[in-house]
C-alpha cells in the first residue's frame, strides 16, 4: 500500500510533509456548525468551519503581537531544539494545525544550529477519535520500524485532552501493531501539566494561534468524514488556495528564525510541577462550569484556546485576566467585531478564557439542514 507524502502546503518542500489527504470539502458557517454539532450530535471533525481572512484592525493586532512576543519565543524554540538535540535518532511529528509551525521552527532551528537534518511530519488528531494511524503506518514505514525516535510536537497545552487522546491512542496501536512508539509530547507552553517537556508554564502569546490557514501552510483544519475519506486513507483536510496572497505562513516562519540566530543564551527547559498544574485546571474548569452552567468541554482555558473558539465558534463570553495586557489587544479587537462580551476576571490562573455558547434552536421543521 502507498500513500502520497509530498504534500508541504505553502511551506518549503523541506519545512514539512503533511499526512493528510486534501479533500474539497464544503465549509459550513459557524452558527450552521454549532447547530449540528449541539443538536444533532455531528463531531466537530466531520465539519469544516467557513475561514475568514482577518480585518485590517485584526491583522494589525497580529503583526504587534509577532513583534512583541517574537524574543520569547525565539528563546523557547531554542530550548526545545536544544533539549531535541540530546536524542539520538529523532522524527519530528507535530499536531495539526498548531503543532505545524512550532515543528518547523524545531527542525529549521535543529539544521542550523546543531547541524541536524531531521525529518518533519504533520498529522492529525482528533479528540474522540485518535491520532491518524495510517499516517503513523507511512512514518514506519520510512524510519526506524519501532518508531522510537518519534517525537510529538504541538503549540500548547490548554485542559491537556489532545495530550490524553495521545496517549491513549498511541498505547492502542502500539498494541494492534506490535510496535513501540513514545507518546512523548513537546510543547512551548504547558499550561495544564500534560505535557512531556515544554519551554515554560505561562500563558503568553504565541503569535501564530492569531490566524487560521494563513499562518498554517494554508490548510485547514483537520477533517474525519467517511463521505471524503476511506479506511486508507489519511484524515482529510482542505488547502485554502484562494488565500495564497493573504499567506503569512513562510513570512511567519523567517521573522521567528531571524530572532533565533540572536538567541546567544539557550535556557534550560522548564520544571513543571505537573501535579499541581493539572490539580489547578480542573478546578479552575469545575468553577467555570458550574459558575456558567455549562460542561466541561465548552470552556477553553489559555490565550491559545481561547482565540480558536473566537476564530471559529460561538462564544459566550471572553474572561480576561487584564484587558491592558498586551497580549490580550487582538482578543478585545474580535471580541467587538463579534460582539462578544467581556469580563475581567483578575484572580484567573490564565491570561484568557472563552466559553462556548450553547446556540439557540433553529426554529422551522428544517431547522438544522443543511
Amino acid at each position: 500500500m502507498s500513500y502520497p507524502a509530498n504534500f508541504c502546503g505553502s511551506y518549503l518542500t523541506n519545512d514539512v510533509t503533511f499526512l493528510l489527504k486534501q479533500i474539497e470539502i464544503e465549509t459550513v458557517d459557524v452558527l450552521q456548525r454549532e447547530r449540528l454539532m449541539q443538536e444533532q450530535g455531528i463531531h466537530y471533525s466531520q465539519l469544516l468551519p467557513q475561514e475568514y481572512l482577518p480585518s485590517v484592525r485584526y491583522k494589525t493586532a497580529f503583526y504587534t503581537s509577532v513583534r512583541l512576543n517574537k524574543p520569547r519565543l525565539a528563546q523557547h524554540i531554542a530550548s526545545l531544539a536544544n533539549q531535541l538535540n540530546q536524542r539520538e535518532r529523532l522524527t519530528l511529528v507535530s499536531l495539526a494545525r498548531a503543532g505545524t509551525p512550532i515543528g518547523v521552527l524545531l527542525r529549521r532551528t535543529l539544521r542550523e544550529r546543531f547541524n541536524r537534518d531531521v525529518p518533519h511530519y504533520s498529522i492529525s488528531i482528533i479528540r474522540d477519535r485518535g491520532v491518524d494511524e495510517n499516517a503513523l503506518r507511512y512514518i514506519l514505514t520510512q524510519h526506524e520500524p519501532s518508531g522510537a525516535d518519534i517525537v510529538f510536537i504541538d503549540g500548547w497545552t490548554g485542559k491537556g485532552i489532545i495530550n490524553q487522546e495521545l496517549r491513549k491512542s498511541v498505547a492502542v496501536f502500539n498494541q494492534k501493531e506490535k510496535c513501540h512508539i513514545s507518546s512523548d509530547m513537546y510543547v512551548v507552553a504547558d499550561l495544564c501539566g500534560q505535557a512531556t517537556v515544554a519551554a515554560t508554564s505561562e500563558d503568553y502569546l504565541i503569535p501564530n494561534a492569531l490566524l487560521n490557514s494563513t499562518i498554517n501552510g494554508l490548510v485547514s483544519r483537520t477533517v474525519l468524514n467517511a463521505s471524503y475519506l476511506d479506511a486508507h486513507d489519511f484524515h482529510g483536510c482542505r488547502f485554502y488556495r484562494e488565500f495564497q496572497a493573504e499567506d503569512l505562513s513562510l513570512w511567519y516562519i523567517d521573522e521567528i528564525m531571524a530572532e533565533i540566530r540572536q538567541v546567544t543564551n539557550i535556557a534550560p527547559c522548564a520544571t513543571i510541577d505537573r501535579v499541581a498544574r493539572q490539580i489547578r485546571t480542573t478546578r479552575f474548569i469545575e468553577q467555570l462550569a458550574t459558575e456558567y452552567q455549562t460542561s466541561y468541554l465548552k470552556i477553553k482555558p489559555g490565550l491559545g484556546e481561547a482565540i480558536r473558539v473566537l476564530l471559529r465558534r460561538m462564544s459566550q463570553v471572553l474572561l480576561v485576566q487584564n484587558k491592558n495586557s498586551p497580549d490580550i489587544e487582538p482578543f478585545l479587537t474580535i471580541a467587538a467585531e463579534k460582539n462578544v462580551p467581556i469580563k475581567e476576571r483578575k484572580e484567573m490562573p490564565y491570561q484568557a478564557t472563552c466559553i462556548v455558547a450553547i446556540v439557540p434552536k433553529a426554529r422551522g421543521r428544517n431547522k438544522t439542514s443543511q
